[in-house]
């Protein structure tokens, strides 16, 4: 039991990327760069879509939240990361750091769930293209995005409330670039084995089982392309598929190994490594993901450049 004339911290202080002068000044250009075009790429892929009317089927209507939500998910750690490599003062007041945490693990969780719902829509297009339009009927795609924010801001607001009310006596210092789950139970004061229990098992429920809903789907569309008769229809359906393949894979595969292992395991230092994939630099390439592996995308990214050029 905590004694009550311990003096809790107000304010967290972060340690970053490095603690160089000159390193920090090159981090702060290239992450500046790197946010700069992240939300313009995440932008542009919006804008084509709603202004394609080609574009406006499921998919794109799913990949439109997974543009928005990758601008939101990097804005939440990036300008304060920013903000430290270029300032004295590289603190966060506590509530600060909650509030944080919670938009970071908020955002982080609806981009898990959206990834599932995204490969179930390809399941439904190649296994079921004669009842696709009834299946992914668009209440229905609007529901299960609804869920999908809901779910993660609710599963979100436990994990940080459980976290945030532990007693924090110091030290202060967090070895991370922003607020995130198991770098800030470090520093509780007391046994933390109880919430860390709470976070792997939300970890399964968000993480993982989407992410087994997603095998299961792509094993059906495999089967299903590997008794198409035609080359031109394996090749077609293979490559609607290939982008979120590719986004599966930077962003499962870091989330998992960051979230659904026991704190005792993880490295601190590799733990800002794996978090700068799935914070930084996977919202900076989803949007040349599909832009450049999507026919549909790249049409229409042509035709509105055309446009604007003979505007």
């Amino acid at each position: 039991m905590v004694e009550a004339n311990i003096t809790f911290v107000t304010e967290l202080i972060f340690l970053g990327l490095s603690s160089q002068p000159r390193n920090q000044l090159i981090l702060f250009i290239m992450f500046l760069l790197f946010y700069l075009l992240t939300v313009l790429g995440n932008l542009i892929i919006i804008t084509v879509i709603q202004i394609e009317p080609r574009l406006q089927t499921p998919m794109y209507f799913f990949l439109t939240n997974l543009a928005f939500l990758d601008i939101c998910y990097t804005t939440t750690s990036v300008p304060q990361m920013l903000s430290n490599m270029v300032g004295k003062k590289k603190t966060i007041s506590f509530t600060g750091c909650g509030i944080q945490m919670y938009f970071s693990l908020s955002f982080g969780m609806i981009e898990c769930i959206l990834l599932g719902v995204m490969a179930y829509d390809r399941y439904a297009a190649i296994c079921a293209p004669l009842h696709y339009t009834v299946i992914m009927n668009k209440c229905t795609c609007t529901h299960m995005v609804i869920i999908s924010w809901t779910s993660s801001f609710l599963s979100s607001m436990v994990i940080t409330v459980l976290t945030m009310s532990l007693p924090y006596c110091g030290p202060n210092v967090l070895n991370h670039f922003f607020c995130e789950v198991p770098t800030v139970l470090r520093l509780a004061c007391i046994d933390t084995s109880v919430i860390e229990l709470v976070v792997f098992i939300f970890s399964i429920i968000i993480i993982f089982i989407p992410f087994l809903f997603i095998v299961i789907s792509y094993a059906h569309i495999l089967l299903s392309v590997l008794r198409m008769c035609s080359a031109a229809g394996r090749h077609k359906a293979l490559s609607t598929c290939a982008s979120h393949l590719t986004v599966l894979a930077l962003y499962y595969g870091t989330a998992i190994f960051m979230y659904m292992q026991p704190q005792s395991k993880s490295s601190r230092s590799g733990g800002k490594i794996i978090a700068l994939f799935y914070t930084v630099i996977a919202p900076l390439l989803n949007p040349l993901i599909y832009s450049l592996r999507n026919q549909d995308v790249k049409k229409a990214l042509r035709k509105a450049l055309s446009k604007h050029s003979l505007a």
